[in-house]
Order: structure tokens, then sequence, then C-alpha cells
């Protein structure tokens, strides 16, 4: 109390130190200590008012309690009286036993006298119930049926509750009933064959299917009643609980799965669309059946059957239980795509489960997968390499197909453009397709699998285009139409470039395609090799024919009036006809190739010191008859050339710059013409220079030789975009010095 009085003596002088802080304040002492007063009487009251609160409560408790404890003591006494009298009448209960076993077998008798017609008329019942069945009148025949049931559960029942362990009479009831089980029997049949065409009945019969259901319903809560009694009595009639509905979704899976299974009516060996069909067929069902049991088999059931919530489960199970089954099976690459088209797409597509017709009863999202994530993996996975196989098997045998064509005595076929092709790329591309319609993961796998076969076929492609080439070198006559398979394998890699990126297009987003396009350029890079390959073949055709014609070139037969150079445009012109049907992008590079190498082989023809001329009028005979030779190539190679709005002159120039060199007539200014020469071809070497002054025939060694160790000196730098010309051209084995003399 004293620490108590001392906390509130602290507070107060707190509470007056903070009251009274300024002089002012003091002028108010009497108006704080009157509201202070006033506080504390308020407080007083309210604790009074609390603590009488409190008493009257302990009071009120008080008082009731010893009222219970008034009425403990009266039960109590009316326990001990009731104990007194029921002992007292225990004597004369036992003294009224005779009249309660009176009572029972009143009960029975009575039971047997109201059953007595019943019993009596059993065969009469039997027949009829039977005959209703027969006629398909399954309401009637099984109110019969519950008639029957009802008579004999109600003598067993009597039988159970007089004496339970009197199993003979049991059975003697039990035996003349014998027919009951039997018609229970045959009606159940009837019913399930109902149910088992329950979609075709309910659009010709509903009424009967709503019969059906009535039963059933019927016999459940009979089924439920029982199970009550059973509970109470322990009592419970031969053949119950019947459990007819749950027969009933038995009978409806089991209907379900054979209406599944029964769809498949081809094999592999007599159809090869085998599963496509199916698939379809199954398609077409199921979506037909559930539309049926939403539309019209709903309404023949109860709401708390939810028949098509249930149908529509067992059609998933089974259509799962299906699927699983297909994929166990060993099936092809392209059975694998259908499967899995199927189950992945065509199973949530609106042309199954998202059908409108459907909707909003089944919500494909909620949908449980038909195969397992596992399975599906493991039929990817034997699709790849079943694919794999697949593609390495008929790309060899599409190659070998087009090496045999190249060997036929007939030409190619034409495009329509007109260009020589063969089947090959038809072919590959035809079968070259991917799996598009199951996911854009296994699409960009196969096109990527594909690329990669399509790149080891195509350097098997490039292997068999050289062997064919070194097959004609060895005897040109055959095969017959080598040029014009060539040209055909030249534009076949076009063709493959062209479907490379169509194929990519078709099946590749723009984002994924960035990605795949990692293996484009080396396939490009190959496809141009073989092409190059190719179109060199055809120019080493074409020159191998002007060999003889070249050798003319520089010759005194050519100073004298040689034809060569007609005879060489003609055959080129010529040749270049057949190549009008190879594709632009290659016979553009072609033509300029072949325009080089004409002039290639002139300037070799040249470098060969064939001819020396013996004074100036030979000299500038030749030089004239040069310019006059390149202006011939020059309108060739333009004629050639005038479908690509290019020009093509550049080469023909150089023999124009080199008969310069020999039709000069100033030895003096020798030295400033093959510099000028040097200059605009850089390629050009001291053996070129040499043999091109010895082809003079006037200059001196002197000269020559302070030509050649003067550009030496100081040797021309090449521009970036300048194509050598004399680099491949060799002067024969006579060294400079000799050239010098």
């Amino acid at each position: 109390m004293k620490e108590t009085d001392r906390e509130a003596v602290a507070t107060a002088v707190q509470r007056v130190a903070g009251m009274l802080q300024r002089p002012d304040q003091l002028d108010k002492v009497e108006q704080y200590r009157r509201r202070e007063a006033r506080k504390k009487a308020s407080v007083e009251a309210r604790l009074k008012a609390a603590i009488q609160s409190q008493l009257d409560g302990v009071r009120t408790g008080l008082s009731q309690l010893h009222n219970a404890l008034n009425d403990v003591k009266d039960i109590q006494q009316s326990l001990a009286d009731v104990s007194k009298d029921w002992r007292q009448s225990i004597n004369t209960i036992e003294s009224l036993k005779d009249v309660k076993d009176a009572v029972v077998r009143h009960s029975q008798l009575a039971a047997a006298v109201e059953n007595l017609k019943n019993i009596f008329s059993v065969p009469e019942i039997v027949r009829e119930t039977q005959d209703l069945i027969e006629h398909g009148e399954l309401l009637q025949a099984h109110r019969k049926l519950m008639d029957l049931e009802c008579s004999r559960d109600g003598l067993m029942y009597e039988q159970y509750r007089m004496d339970s362990g009197n199993t003979r009479d049991m059975a003697l009831i039990h035996s003349y009933f014998g027919s009951t089980q039997g018609l229970s029997d045959e009606l159940a049949k009837q019913l399930w064959m109902v149910l088992q065409r329950s979609l075709v009945t309910v659009r010709r019969d509903p009424t009967l299917l709503v019969s059906v259901v009535r039963i059933i319903e019927r016999e459940e809560k009979i089924d439920r009643r029982t199970l009550d009694r059973k509970r109470q009595t322990g009592f419970v009639p031969p053949g119950r609980p019947k459990n007819w509905k749950e027969k009933m979704f038995t009978i409806l899976d089991r209907t379900v799965t054979t209406r599944i299974e029964g769809t498949q009516a081809d094999t592999r060996e007599s159809d090869r669309m085998w599963l496509v069909r199916h698939l379809e067929i199954i398609r077409k069902y199921v979506l037909d059946d559930l539309t049926v049991a939403k539309n019209l088999l709903a309404q023949c059931f109860p709401p708390h059957y939810e028949i098509f919530r249930s149908l529509l489960r067992t059609y998933h199970q089974a259509l799962s239980a299906r699927m699983q089954d297909l994929a166990a099976e060993d099936l092809e690459a392209n059975e694998i795509v259908s499967l899995l088209t199927w189950v992945l797409n065509t199973y949530t597509s609106a042309e199954m489960m998202g059908n409108a017709e459907l909707a909003p009863e089944v919500d494909v999202a909620l949908l449980e997968p038909l195969l397992s994530a596992d399975v599906v993996s493991a039929l990817l996975d034997t699709y790849m390499s079943t694919l794999t196989s697949n593609i390495i098997a008929w790309l060899r045998k599409a190659l070998e197909t087009d090496r045999k064509d190249w060997m036929k005595e007939t030409e190619p076929e034409a495009d329509q453009d007109g260009y020589y092709q063969t089947t090959l790329p038809a072919i590959v591309f035809q079968n070259l397709q991917v799996a598009a319609q199951i996911s854009e993961d296994l699409k960009t796998k196969v096109l990527v699998l594909c690329l990669q076969q399509m790149n080891s076929f195509l350097s098997r492609y490039k292997e068999e285009a050289q062997l064919y080439r070194d097959e004609h070198l060895r005897d040109r006559q055959h095969p017959h139409c080598y040029v014009q398979y060539m040209v055909a394998v030249v534009n076949n890699c076009q063709t493959f470039k062209e479907s490379i990126v169509s194929l990519k297009r078709k099946y590749l987003k723009h984002e994924v395609e960035e990605g795949v396009s990692l293996s484009q350029p080396s396939m490009d890079g190959v496809l141009d090799a073989i092409a190059k390959e190719g179109c060199s073949s055809l120019l080493e055709e074409v020159f191998l024919d002007l060999e003889q014609h070249l050798n003319e070139l520089m010759t005194k037969k050519w100073l004298l009036g040689s034809n060569a150079v007609d005879i060489i445009c003609v055959t080129v012109e010529d040749y270049f006809n057949d190549f009008a049907k190879i594709k632009k992008p290659y016979r553009k590079r072609m033509i300029a190739e072949a325009h080089r190498r004409a002039v290639q082989e002139y300037l070799r023809a040249v470098m060969q010191k064939r001819i020396s001329f013996r004074g100036a009028e030979e000299r500038k005979d030749g030089a004239e008859r040069m310019v006059r030779e390149a202006e011939q190539l020059r309108f060739l190679f333009r004629k050639l050339a005038s479908g690509f709005g290019e020009e093509m002159d550049s080469y023909c120039d150089t023999i124009v710059a080199v008969a310069e060199v020999i039709k000069l007539t100033d030895p003096s200014l020798l030295y400033l013409e093959v510099s000028t020469l040097v200059s605009k071809y850089p390629d050009i070497r001291d053996d070129h220079i040499g043999a091109l002054l010895a082809m003079r025939g006037d200059a001196s060694r002197d000269m020559k030789q302070t030509i050649i160790e003067t550009l030496e000196q100081g040797p021309a730098q090449a521009s970036p975009d300048y194509v050598p010309i004399f680099k491949d051209i060799v002067v024969p084995s006579l060294n400079v010095a000799k050239l010098l003399k």
C-alpha cells in the first residue's frame, strides 16, 4: 500500500507540475481543484456501481446453487422409488411371457392369412410376369416381380423373427419362390440390352429407356430399405441388394469400350491408311454419341445420375485405353504422326471435344491427356528414329534412280519454263514433309533432321556427279545425253535451294526460322559447289571440242587466214543453245566463266610461242587479226549475255591490249606500252612478257632484259575487284633466259 501511495503521490505531483508551468496558471488553481474533485467523484461512483453489480451476481449464483441442490435431492428420491417399483414388478413381467408368445404367433398367422392369396397365386403370377418380359412390357413385369418378392420377403422375415435358426422353413419358403430369382435375372437381361443400345433407343423409343430407368430407381429404393432393416433386425432377403444402378453404369462402360474397340475395320495389310480411317471413325462416333447423350439421353435420367458427365468420363477413359493400346503397337512413322496428331490436336479441337454442340458441358481445358507425357515422348523418339532411317533409305533410293536416269538415251524432262530437270528434287521433297500437325517443337526437330540428312545426301550427290563426269571423260561418246543431264544436275541445285527455303517458310515461324537457318549456308555452299562443278564439266566439254581449233591460233596457218575463231564462236554458240536450258543464276555465271576461259585460251595460244613475226607488216596483220577476233568474241558473249542486262567486255579488252603491244611500230616505246599492259593486268608475269616480246620478233636481248628487270622493280598492285586472267596461263618450259635470246 505504501508503494502504491508513493506512486499515486508521484503521479499527482507530475500532473500538478504539468498544469502549473507558467505564473499565470496560478490564478486557475481553484478551477483545477474543482475539476479534479469532479473526476474523483465520478470514479468513486463507477467503482461503487461495479462492486454492487458483482455482489448482486454472487447473491444470485448462491441462490441458484441452493435450488439445484434441492432438485438433485428430489431426483435422487424419485430414482430410488422407481428402482423399488421395478424390483416389485419383475415377477409380474415373467408371468406375461405366454401372452407375448401368443401375440407373436398371432402376428405370424395374420401375415400368413394376409399373404395366403398371393401364396396360392405365385405360379400364375410367375407365368404372367414371364409373358410380360417376353413382350417387352417391362414396367408391368417389374410390378408383378415386386409383388412376388414382397410376399417372399414378408414370409421369410416373419419366419426369421419367430425362429431365425430354423433354416428348413426358410429354405422351404425360398424354394417355393424359386422362380422369382430367375424372373429377376431375365428382367435384368432385358434392361441391360436396352441400356447397351441406349443411344439408339433414345432416338427411336425414349419411353422404353425411361421405363428402364424407373425400374432401376425402384430397385434402388428397395435396396436402401433392405439395408435399413438389416441394420435394425439383421435380416437380408435373398438376392439383395441388387445394385442395379451400379450394374447399369458398368454396362454403359462396357458398351462404350466395345464401341470404341469395334471401330477398327481394317489392318495395315489390307489398307495402308487403316489408322487414319480408324481414328476418323472414332472421332465421328464419339462426337455423335456425346451430342445425343447431351441433347436426348440426359432427359431420360434423373439429374442426380449426371449421365452426360458419367458418359463423358467413360468415353475419355475408353479412348485413353485405346490410344495406349495403339501406341504399344509397332507403328510406322506416318502412323505415329497420325496418332499423335489425333491425340494432341484433333481430340481437343472443334472437330471433336471442342465442338460447339458439346459446350458448355465439355471444357477441353479440364480434360486429362489421352496419353501420358512418357508415352508421347517414347512415340516421338520412335518417330524420329524411324524417320531418320526412312529418310536415309529413300534418299539413297532416289539418288540411285536419278543415277540410272543419267544413262538414258533420251533427254531429261523440262519444267514449265523449259529448263531441264530430273525427278530427283520432286521425289526428295515429296517425301521430305514435316509432321506439321503435331507441335511447333516437333516441326522444328523434324525440319532440322531433314536438313541434316539433306546435307549428307548432297555430299553423296556431289560425289555421284563427279563420277558421272569422270566416266564420260573416259569415253566421250557415252552417255549419249551427257550434256543434257549435266544441265539437269545444275538446275536441280537451284531447285533444291528454292525447295529448302519453301520448306522452312511453310513449316517454321519467323522467330524459329532464324535459329534453324544456321544450317542453310552450309547447304547452299554444297549446292553451289555442285552447280559450279557441273558448269565446269560442261565448259570442259565445250573446250575439249575447241581444242583443235584453239591449237590453230597464233600459227602460220592462222596468220595466212584461218577460220578457227569463226568455228570457235559457232561451236560455243551451239553449246550455249543447249545451255539455255540452265536456270538463269547458274547460266549467267557460266557465260561469264566461258567468256573468261575463251579469252584465257586465246592468250594461252599467244604465250605458246607458236609464231614469231618477221617484220612490222606481219605484226600489223597479226595484231589487226587479233583485234577482229577479239571483237568476234565480244559480239558472241554480248549476244549470249543479252538477257541478263550486264556487259561482259572487259575480258576481250585483254586481247586488244596484247595486240597493241604486238602492233607497236616504234621499239623505243615498247617499254611504255608493256608498262601500260602490266598496270592494267597486275597478274601478268615476266615469263608472259618474255613470250610476248619473243612473239614480236624485233626486240633485242638487252631491250627484253631491261624491260623485264625494270618492271620487276615496281610490280603493280591489283585492285580489289580485279579478276585475274594471266594467273593460270602457263608459258611452256622455256625459261626467260632462252626467251631473251
